[in-house]
């Protein structure tokens, strides 16, 4: 069961210029299913993209760091789900090229112009003739408002779809944000399976894409855990349409740049805090922040040791204040030179350590009732700096096993 999260509203979520979605029933795993995702853009889109950094890497993957590596822009994104078309070596680079290229074949354009993704079962033959045969009805459905539909067919272990959609005025001129994700295991930060879309019909200067989307995953997908398990099949496309009509935006370091920015990091923010709060199994929904360090990268050390420990994130779901194993976390996080006497920890409001032991005026009965809540915040001050972050994570249940145990099945 979701925390805090619900279905979004079609309503809620904005077409974007130069973008239509088709869904259809590929019989890719389950028949009956919406497991098939067609998405095609307008002549003159740009896209960026980040991936898994998993060594082992599915096919569709490699592949489409191919074609974005080509000189050809994209036309068209292929998602099936329910097979991750990982561990599949050569055939399945063969299987994933070979539904490009039945795409491209629809869409009169190249093999290289569509991207392909697939999330599900690792190491299973992908089923790459009922995808092509499932390619004319999800073509028959493109529709410029089918996000929603979108965002329920990538789903794997999901318990509700995640979408957002946000509008933002740049040059005088509303600019539409509307993204998709999924992701509910197997989710770490280096590209947090885990698939994110984000589209918009702002004027972006090419230079400028592959910074905004590192910059947005690096602020979002990539800091967030659920069980410490990097995927074979992490991906997060940033797409830009350039229909908004507004002179395009050179740099980041203006008011449209900025405004900007900060539009497609809050979507993509909001779009990767759904992934924890549908983790599977999950029960609560933790920040975990840090503040006081020498810099953002040991902060980030800090921070993910506490969100990665199954025994923090055991206690949690029981709302067991053994916070001790919070500390535990931060002292085996890797700051060879970190002062446990410096160290002060809050849940919420509750001061519960400081000076390498049990603050004062701590209570037990005030970190349980913080424990008990479904939105928890542990704070962590190093106190030997000024610089701060946060991710988020959530506890770990004895439902996740059982997710887990039975997912093939």
């Amino acid at each position: 069961m979701a925390v805090n999260l619900s279905v979004p509203d079609p309503k809620d979520l904005h077409p974007v210029a130069g973008v239509k979605l088709g869904i259809a029933m590929a019989g890719v795993r389950k028949a009956n299913r919406r497991d098939l995702t067609v998405v095609t853009l307008d002549e003159g889109s740009q896209v960026a993209g980040v991936f898994t950094r998993n060594r082992f890497c599915a096919a569709p993957v490699q592949l489409c760091r191919q074609h974005l590596g080509t000189n050809v822009g994209p036309r068209a994104i292929l998602i099936n789900t329910g097979n991750a078309n990982a561990g599949t070596g050569e055939d399945g680079l063969v299987r994933a090229f070979s539904t490009c290229v039945a795409l491209a074949r629809h869409l009169e354009i190249s093999p290289e112009q569509v991207l392909p993704f697939s999330t599900g079962v690792i190491m299973e033959t992908l089923p790459n003739d009922r995808i092509e045969a499932g390619l004319p009805a999800a073509l028959a459905d493109l529709k410029a408002d089918n996000w929603a539909a979108a965002a329920e067919a990538i789903m794997t272990t999901d318990t509700l779809p995640k979408a957002v959609s946000r509008r933002v005025e740049v040059g005088g001129k509303t600019v539409t944000i509307t993204g998709i994700s999924k992701g509910a295991g197997m989710i770490r930060p280096n590209m947090a399976t885990m698939l994110g879309f984000v589209a918009t019909d702002a004027v972006i200067a090419p230079a400028l894409m592959q910074s905004l989307v590192r910059e947005a995953a690096d602020s979002s997908f990539n800091r967030i855990s659920i069980d410490g398990d990097t995927s074979t099949n992490d991906s997060f496309l940033l797409i830009a349409t350039s229909q908004a009509g507004h002179d395009p935006v050179t740099r980041l370091d203006t008011a449209d740049g900025s405004a900007l920015r900060d539009a497609l990091i809050d979507v993509s923010q909001r779009l990767a805090q759904a992934i924890v709060r549908d983790g599977e199994g999950a029960t609560k929904f933790i920040t975990v922040r840090v503040d006081g360090g020498k810099s953002e990268a040991e902060c980030r050390q800090v921070a993910y040791a506490i969100a990665h420990s199954p025994l923090v994130k055991t206690a949690f779901f029981a709302s067991d204040p053994n916070l001790g194993r919070i500390l535990a976390a931060v002292g085996y996080a890797g700051i060879d030179d970190l002062d446990q006497t410096g160290i002060d920890l809050f849940l919420d409001d509750v001061h519960v350590a400081t000076e390498g032991g049990r603050h004062p005026g701590y209570r037990e009965e005030d970190g349980q009732r913080v424990m008990k809540q479904s939105e928890i915040t542990v704070r962590v001050d190093l106190n030997r700096g000024s610089m701060s972050t946060t991710v988020w994570t959530c506890d770990l249940s004895v439902d996740y096993v059982k997710i887990n145990a039975d997912y093939r099945s």
